[in-house]
């Protein structure tokens, strides 16, 4: 959700101690024997990942003993560093799967051409406004929003209506409350931006940051500064003794602070303000000279199956895409839906990201 994941709030998810797979080798992502007919097929299938990728063992085991395949993880930083890493490789890859590019990054993989079109078995299944690529060069394969979450005791305490929209942000009551990422250098102050470029548009955009910015908002560098050190309502944040009751987070924050409480609360202590969202998508795609297609291929539908969707977010706190997929009661109980997130198109990111990010950093931070 993320980091892309995020993603979704993957990160968080490893902030706050959740055990994720170590990462494996290549392994046999290139079969030297590959091409001979008379060669014995690979067992073995790589999926590249950024950092957060996790699965239960129980599941990740029955996809292996169903299908005969053995899969390794190589994880490989942060999903834009990964991307990174399999662009330029691009036809040699270092495995045979990747996972974790998102729509803040989905151009500029689909336009270098890494990906082998495939079309997973089980797409039907998932709800088609998440199917960005018509070509099937990659598959969705989970989402996760991106918005403000406020500390429900300060409000409390203070006897004010938390913010719901972004138009509330700027507003005098919240002055000084709102700490955000650096939308140069995290994925969720990435979203968050972009959250105002949809919201706003092209001409409106910087006139509402420069708002925000007079209204006192905070930039730190990353999500586990500005969550963990500077937001009042984390668990972290209180042993920091942060005093910002605002923070851009994940919707999915509220469960993983009652998972992961001591004591576990009754209820979440974070709140999730949905008129402040932007969605991400993250997708998994075939990877263009891959040394094993035919299990990429069963991996690729293995993370679109009924079993991988709803193991998904209790360990990457991030949402199934699938029609199918049933929540967890945390997630029922303690998160939220969030009805009309902000999108904006991957080919319009693609076009004015690095002037988006350069104009931003220039009006809030320097």
């Amino acid at each position: 959700m993320s980091t892309t994941k995020k993603i979704a709030g993957v990160a968080l998810a490893a902030a706050l101690g959740v055990t994720t797979l170590s990462a494996c080798g290549g392994g046999d992502a290139k079969d030297k024997t590959a091409g001979k007919s008379d060669a014995p097929k690979s067992k073995t299938v790589t999926l590249v990942s950024h950092d957060s990728f996790n699965v239960t063992e129980a599941v990740l085991k029955e996809f292996e003993q169903q299908s005969g395949y053995t899969v390794k993880v190589l994880k490989s930083g942060d999903a834009g560093a990964a991307l990174n890493q399999e662009i330029l490789t691009k036809g040699s890859p270092r495995g045979d799967v990747f996972f974790g590019v998102d729509n803040t990054l989905l151009s500029r993989a689909l336009d270098n051409g890494i990906f082998t079109p495939y079309e997973a078995k089980g797409l039907g299944g998932v709800k088609p406004e998440y199917v960005l690529d018509k070509e099937h060069r990659v598959t969705p394969v989970d989402s996760g929003d991106i918005c403000v979450n406020y500390d429900k005791a300060y409000f409390a305490d203070k006897k004010i209506a938390p913010p719901q929209t972004l138009d509330d942000l700027v507003k005098p009551e919240y002055k000084n409350l709102l700490v955000v990422e650096n939308a140069a250098t995290s994925s969720p102050g990435l979203g968050f931006m972009l959250a105002s470029v949809g919201k706003y548009g092209e001409e409106g955009w910087k006139d509402y940051w420069s708002k925000l910015k007079a209204n006192g908002v905070e930039v730190v560098d990353g999500w586990e500064q500005a969550y963990n050190e500077r937001f009042s309502g984390s668990a972290g944040g209180k042993k920091a003794k942060g005093d910002r009751p605002l923070v851009v987070s994940y919707a999915s924050s509220p469960p993983v602070e009652v998972l992961y409480g001591e004591p576990q609360p009754a209820e979440a202590p974070t709140g999730v303000s949905t008129g402040t969202c932007f969605r991400q998508i993250e997708f998994a795609g075939l990877l263009k000279g891959a040394g094993n297609e035919e299990g990429g291929k069963a991996l690729v539908d293995f993370l679109i199956s009924k079993k991988f969707q709803e193991d998904m977010p209790l360990q990457m706190f991030v949402n199934p895409v699938t029609k199918d997929a049933a929540l967890p009661e945390l997630f029922t109980k303690h998160g939220v839906v969030v009805e009309k997130p902000e999108n904006v198109a991957p080919e319009t990111i693609a076009k004015n990201r690095e002037q988006w990010v350069k104009a931003w950093t220039a009006l809030v931070v320097k």
